[in-house]
């Protein structure tokens, strides 16, 4: 983590996680365990790892999942790496395996609600029936609360790179599992993930429309640096009605995004460590404070860690607390941006919101 450690601060402080991808958390040694498991080979983009040390290796790359823009020819891709890893996904066990290892992580962090992010359709493709996939998590959801006290609820995504239809169709099939009065409770949003490369957010209106009738939160990806990111942020914004955007730094270049933001109440779900990866960290973390300075409400997440030099949530706010020159109080006052972002319960929240309040910043909050 570029020489940094997790400070005690940071450990101590209660987290909410709302942006990070589950199949982004799978971790070399569930991936080499399932594939054995599976009696499958464990390859990316044609190489095959025949040891778990030549596996390990691997994730040392720093991926660029920017294809369009150039990089490194001779390795993976972010997504191609990410997509390679969901292989050894087979069975219901191996979804609600990996899972549990990361609400596990999530307990060792300090994480006491999360929202992972999901999809199914990365899955029924290589011919997984979506059950496996929906029941895998929502074991996992309810054996993670009660063996680790970690609370979550998560987000039902539409792969923005595949047919609107497609998305839509995967949508009916996993409704069933939706947090509505006949669901069994595993999802309370939707959102979009993979490649926004020419695939705007309104492209899924309808479909985010679909899902607010059914009773559900609507969230977008608007990726940092991606081409068009302005529009995709100002779509989002004005044209869905969305109600908090993942990642969305770039509303900084531009005045009506940002008093959209402010306006509307929108936050931000910001991932530093995914965009350090490629921002130097003079360009980067002023904009933190630049956000606080104009209103512009945000929380710090992982996104996909194991993806990232395995830098996960506290390692993100531990970035932010060091590059970005945020105080103590600051810190807290980002988690309480969390608290008031996610879409918990009442009383999750003022669970959360009475630990904060016994955080000794040394500061006037």
């Amino acid at each position: 983590m570029d020489g940094l450690e997790i400070s005690p601060f940071i450990q101590s402080l209660p987290k909410i996680e709302i942006h990070v991808h589950i199949e982004g958390t799978l971790r070399p040694a569930i991936r080499w365990a399932l594939a054995q498991r599976n009696r499958i080979p464990v390859v990316t983009k044609g190489v095959t790892y025949h040891t778990y040390e030549e596996l390990l290796e691997s994730y040392k790359v720093t991926y660029n999942h920017r294809p369009e823009q150039g990089g490194r020819k001779d390795v993976p891709t972010f997504l191609e790496a990410y997509f390679a890893g969901c292989d050894v996904l087979r069975t219901e066990d191996d979804f609600y395996d990996m899972s549990m290892d990361y609400l596990k992580r999530c307990s060792e962090m300090n994480v006491r609600w999360a929202e992972p992010f999901f999809d199914i359709q990365a899955h029924t493709r290589r011919g997984i029936p979506f059950e496996h996939v929906l029941n895998g998590y929502l074991r996992a959801q309810q054996d993670g609360e009660k063996e680790y006290g970690v609370k979550s609820k998560w987000i039902f995504c539409f792969l923005r790179d595949e047919p609107v239809e497609e998305g839509a169709k995967a949508y009916e099939q996993a409704l069933p599992w939706a947090d509505t009065p006949t669901g069994k409770g595993l999802f309370h949003a939707v959102g979009l993930a993979s490649n926004a490369f020419k695939r705007p957010p309104v492209l899924f209106k309808q479909c985010f429309e679909r899902a607010k009738q059914d009773g559900l939160h609507i969230t977008t990806h608007c990726d940092f640096g991606q081409t068009d990111t302005h529009e995709h942020i100002r779509q989002a914004i004005f044209d869905i009605g969305i109600e908090r955007i993942d990642h969305g730094l770039d509303a900084l270049d531009d005045d009506k995004l940002i008093q959209g933001l402010v306006d509307k109440n929108i936050g931000l779900t910001l991932c530093p460590h995914a965009y350090h990866r490629r921002t130097k960290t003079e360009v980067l973390f002023p904009k933190l404070r630049q956000l606080l300075d104009r209103g512009v409400k945000f929380c710090i997440n992982s996104d996909d860690p194991v993806y990232m030099h395995d830098v996960w949530v506290d390692g993100n706010m531990e970035k932010a607390y060091h590059y970005g020159g945020l105080t103590k109080g600051e810190m807290v006052g980002l988690v309480r941006n969390a608290v008031e972002m996610c879409w918990a319960d009442q009383s999750v929240k003022d669970s959360i919101l009475e630990e904060l309040q016994d955080i000794d910043t040394g500061e006037d909050l």
